[in-house]
């Protein structure tokens, strides 16, 4: 008998079981399974009771029944602890484990509650105020990556023939290019009404647009060869994205035909993988994406598969369709603008499942536990605690063999005394995400 082949016996064989056992057993634990609903099919396999029925020598989870509906329902959350980890969906007595996992799990990482109603921000984004994992304190830690390791240890005790892939912690640094430039790369009327502007509001900078514009003294926003510098010394992998957006009240891109603005994505593009950032609007709007992928796919002559949405506005699920529609095949959105943590309560790559549509899509998630400006202008916290609470997620996602994404700006990096503290938070989250 293959040691890794497991079976799942249920009473009904669902897309959402499907879904929920391959991402556990199959793409965590690196187990073969298969779901029946035939008893008589179990033969001497390791199997997985998620029913209610008795089967004498199984590992039993009594089901919770999100797993066998469709569309979506409001769903009670009560709070218990297994393992000093906080857990809901319980099972009654009986059970092998205290709680679903395979229900708990695909209500956090299908975001199953986002389809429902909720108290939208002023973006219309939906708010870690609105989700089960900030009310309940758990936010912090990627308890699906947490709940499976114990859920293997606990198998393995039953079934000790059973083996699991090696589960390892990586990094990846991701940098959002919302304005490459901070006089540079703009038309005629962006120029001279900034230079206006400057002038009458006083804001000192009028001499330093001049000098840029002018005079080809380098623009303050240009730390790209500061980025590098710190990627190539650190042997961090990393992402770029760009956005190619018209310009508007939200989006202060160069155009996309602007040849300083091209020269500069096409050097990015030449070292690294980069990906779409598409413009505020285009989170609700499947043209504009496509759009947009087309212009940046014109800028570096070859095809674009990742993105992140600006602002992180990302409406579930319209907004993976989208993308999905355009050709993308990974996106880098899933995360929140006002908390640290982890939103879909994971630390890893994942592919997205539509929950309206009940299928697994081809999308790939890859969340995200920290942006900078999070830090500095949602939270209004110093350098020091901002490394405190970069320090604390980095080490629950090597805890759990994650995934640890960060998102930084060049803006928030510029080579003058205001960011200087940033530049060694910068540094500092460099060297503590190492493997």
């Amino acid at each position: 008998m293959d040691p890794l082949s497991l079976k799942i016996y249920s009473s009904k064989d669902t897309p959402r079981l499907n879904y929920i056992a391959g991402l556990i057993l199959g793409d965590i634990l690196g187990l073969s399974w298969e779901i029946t609903t035939d008893r008589r099919k179990l033969g001497k396999h390791p199997v997985i009771n998620y029913s209610s029925v008795i089967i004498k020598g199984s590992f039993r989870i009594d089901p919770v029944s999100i797993l066998f509906e469709t569309g979506t329902c409001q769903q009670e959350i009560i709070m218990s602890e297994w393992k000093s980890l906080p857990v809901f969906f319980l099972t009654p007595p009986g059970s092998d484990i205290p709680f679903d996992i395979f229900a708990a799990s695909f209500f956090l990482v299908s975001r199953y509650e986002e389809y429902l109603q909720f108290q939208a921000d002023q973006y219309g984004r939906y708010t870690p105020l609105s989700s089960a994992a900030f009310r309940n304190g758990f936010l912090d830690k990627p308890v699906v990556d947490l709940w499976v390791k114990e859920f293997a240890k606990a198998l393995l005790k039953m079934y000790p023939m059973l083996v699991f892939k090696r589960i390892e912690y990586n990094s990846l640094l991701t940098i959002d290019t919302d304005q490459a430039f901070a006089y540079r790369g703009k038309n005629v009327f962006r120029s001279v009404g900034g230079f206006f502007r400057d002038i009458t509001l006083k804001t000192g900078k009028a001499g330093e647009r001049y000098q840029v514009v002018a005079k080809g003294k380098k623009d303050p926003f240009e730390v790209f060869e500061y980025i590098i510098e710190n990627i190539e010394r650190n042997n961090t992998e990393a992402r770029f994205f760009f956005p190619v957006g018209d310009y508007s009240r939200y989006d202060k891109n160069p155009s996309w035909k602007n040849e300083e603005y091209r020269k500069l994505i096409k050097m990015i593009a030449g070292r690294y993988m980069i990906g779409l950032h598409p413009s505020f609007r285009a989170a609700d709007s499947s043209s504009l994406i496509t759009s947009e992928l087309n212009r940046l796919k014109s800028v570096v002559k070859k095809d674009i598969l990742i993105s992140r949405f600006h602002y992180l506005r990302l409406f579930t699920p319209r907004s993976y369709r989208y993308l999905t529609d355009a050709g993308i095949s990974g996106d880098f959105t899933m995360g929140y603008p006002d908390e640290p943590g982890f939103r879909a309560g994971i630390a890893r790559p994942y592919f997205f499942y539509d929950v309206e549509e009940d299928r697994q899509t081809s999308l790939k998630i890859v969340p995200f536990q920290v942006m900078d400006c999070t830090l500095y202008q949602y939270k209004n916290l110093n350098p020091d605690h901002s490394l405190e609470v970069i320090n604390k997620l980095v080490s629950e996602t090597r805890k759990a063999g994650g995934l640890f994404v960060s998102i930084w700006h060049n803006t928030s990096l510029l080579a003058d005394v205001q960011w200087s503290a940033w530049r060694e938070v910068f540094q500092s989250m460099l060297q503590i995400q190492k493997q």
